[in-house]
């Protein structure tokens, strides 16, 4: 467990630096057979994205530097709890295990507080706050029968 704590004492320090740089409290590492192979912060408001949470820029830079989106056989650890957009980006990318310092209420109790996401996302689409309409489905279907019937394609 000593290595795993090495791990989350890199992604809590890289968290507490983001802030010096005017960035948001969150820090991300990804690992691979032991070793460090990306690195992510809380660039939101810096780069004015915002998609840039640690975890997403750590999961953009591992998949880069293994050339690979599947990131199977490796850890990721942050300094928070992952938020629903990062949280499916881990599953997303395959990531065997996570572990994380922060909970999702330490981060509400700071003042980021993602519980409304959660909520929405268990919801009709109707009931949601976010007003959908859906439009042209008898077009856009082509593209999944499209990708259907294609036989050199990459499975993700």
């Amino acid at each position: 467990m000593e290595i795993e704590k090495k791990f989350m004492r890199k992604a809590i320090e890289l968290s507490l630096n983001n802030i010096k740089k005017g960035g948001g409290p969150f820090g991300a590492v990804i690992v691979k057979d032991g070793k460090i192979i990306a690195t992510g912060v809380n660039r939101v408001t810096a780069n004015n994205d915002p998609t840039a949470h640690a975890e997403i820029n750590a999961i953009r830079k591992a998949a880069a530097k293994l050339k690979n989106f599947d990131l199977s056989g490796c850890e990721i650890y942050t300094s928070c709890e992952p938020c629903p957009m990062c949280l499916g980006a881990i599953y997303w990318a395959h990531i065997d295990k996570m572990y994380f310092a922060n909970t999702k209420v330490d981060a509400q109790n700071a003042g980021f507080d993602d519980s409304f996401i959660y909520e929405e996302i268990n919801l009709k689409p109707e009931d949601r706050k976010l007003k959908l309409q859906q439009l042209l489905r008898e077009e856009a279907i082509a593209a999944f029968e499209t990708w259907k019937n294609t036989t050199n394609k990459t499975e993700y």
